[in-house]
């Protein structure tokens, strides 16, 4: 009697590690100590450019912050659309060096300029070099992986980097504490440490053509981008990122201005490190409450992608952003500092099973010798829904968000706003006429304009994404392994 072929069996967790290569542990260092620079100041700088009561900020309204990140978005991973074919082309390592110079500049000026255009300069010269950084070292790391190696080796690489991001937050804090350009200038030195690192691993050939010119490898990257497959699943993709973004660029100032995690504090009797005195009390701080997405990633995420090895990855992405979306609406829907942290850790578990297994998919899809290229083109879901997600955010957050706006809408709705009232002051003038306290005067505020709503249109494209890659799994599995 025959019998069914049996499918090998799944190599244990360690033994998976072990095949993975010296250089694979380089990259991955490199890839902490960018992040850990980037998001240290990532965390804070929402906070520092439009937080209306934050002390020696920069003031710039929700509108302008929206059109900074917007550029910032299309900046950061647009170029690596493109910059992507020219690291495969000119070489991963000369690639890298390059980028991190650019980089050490773009924090220089950020922490130098405090007006609009020289600021947004500065944050853009950062994107730019971020952009470069990325397809060099995601095309050198992919070229140290495997189709079997892949799963757990995106997901050691997505544990490092949050490693880097959960030690933004306290580095944050600590420069903070000398002043705002001190975080800007230790994020510099920081980034600088890679040149080192450069030197400590052998160059990963990147498998493409080094005889190609400027123009054919610039046509190389638009006639490989026109591929039906690939551009429904970017599609589909900018459409998570929209949403998935606003953690960190919509969240940060919706929890200082209306989060209430003081129960949190005395109950847990925080230390000062991860305390905030606000005119509502001691709060935890808001980067604290955000850094509970990468301190669950760092946790879980090596076992996850052990988990899901042999899942069609993009059944887990499709649970990734159903998992993601909801977490997100549960962060923002009460001011319950509680409620908040569960949402963050659901939004978490959902990125992931989604965000990770995205590179990994378009890794393992991409032709042999242009693995930069498709690390290149993971970043167009990124760039179209991050642009346009932070367009809108700063125009909802504007409206119907900002505690500041609603407590002059509210002034002038009741009685006329007082002379003098601006946005920097406008809680203390609403307080004042209504001799209210700062938590009272908060608490009206979200009972009248219901600022929770804002979440749900970014929700419901994260729905909608959920559902666009259900229908693409159904229409692929007929041109794809079993096992992809």
């Amino acid at each position: 009697m025959s019998t069914l072929p049996q499918a090998p069996a799944r190599a244990g967790l360690f033994a998976q590690l072990s095949q993975l290569s010296r250089a694979f542990w380089m990259l991955n260092i490199m890839e902490m100590l960018e992040r850990l620079a980037y998001y240290g100041v990532r965390v804070v700088i929402p906070i520092y450019i439009a937080q209306a009561d934050e002390v020696n900020g920069l003031h710039f309204t929700q509108e302008m912050k929206g059109h900074i990140f917007m550029w910032w978005a299309l900046v950061q991973t647009g170029v690596p659309i493109f910059s992507g074919g020219f690291a495969d082309r000119y070489g991963y390592k000369k690639t890298i060096a390059f980028s991190i110079a650019i980089k050490i500049v773009g924090y220089l000026l950020m922490a130098t300029q405090r007006e609009f255009v020289p600021f947004t300069i500065g944050c853009l010269v950062l994107a730019f070099g971020t952009a470069i950084f990325k397809p060099g070292v995601w095309g050198s790391l992919q070229r140290t992986l495997d189709k079997d190696t892949s799963s757990i080796g995106w997901g050691v690489f997505y544990m490092l980097v949050n490693i880097g991001g959960f030690l933004g937050p306290p580095l944050a804090h600590f420069l903070y504490g000398w002043s705002w350009p001190t975080v800007f200038y230790g994020c510099a030195v920081i980034v600088s440490l890679n040149f080192f690192m450069l030197l400590t691993y052998p160059s990963v050939d990147s498998g493409g053509s080094k005889t190609t010119s400027i123009l054919e490898t610039a046509w190389l990257t638009f006639s490989n981008l026109f591929n039906l497959r690939l551009l429904v699943f970017i599609a589909i993709m900018s459409g998570f990122w929209l949403m998935f973004m606003q953690l960190f660029d919509l969240l940060p100032n919706f929890i200082v201005d209306w989060v209430d995690s003081s129960a949190i504090v005395k109950t847990l009797n925080l230390p000062s490190m991860f305390t905030t005195q606000t005119p509502r009390g001691v709060m935890v701080t808001q980067e604290w409450m955000i850094n509970l997405d990468s301190f669950m990633i760092v946790l879980l995420v090596v076992w996850l992608s052990h988990v899901v090895t042999r899942m069609r990855r993009v059944h887990s992405i499709f649970i990734g952003i159903v998992l993601s979306s909801a977490g997100l609406l549960a962060a923002g829907f009460t001011m319950s500092g509680t409620a908040c942290l569960l949402g963050i850790a659901l939004f978490a578990v959902g990125e992931m099973l989604s965000s990770p297994k995205m590179n990994d998919y378009l890794g393992v899809i991409a032709p042999e010798g242009k693995k930069g290229l498709y690390m290149g083109y993971a970043n167009m879901p990124t760039a179209v829904g991050w642009a346009y997600g932070s367009f809108m955010a700063g125009d909802l957050y504007g409206k119907m968000g900002e505690k500041a706006g609603l407590a002059l809408r509210y002034l002038r709705e009741h009685g006329g706003i007082p002379a003098g009232v601006e946005r920097t002051n406008a809680m203390e003038a609403l307080q004042s006429t209504l001799g209210l306290d700062a938590g009272a005067a908060t608490t009206l505020l979200w009972n009248t304009y219901h600022p929770y709503q804002l979440w749900y249109p970014f929700v419901g494209v994260g729905v909608a994404s959920a559902i666009g890659i259900y229908f693409y799994g159904l229409w692929v599995k007929k041109y794809e392994a079993a096992d992809i």
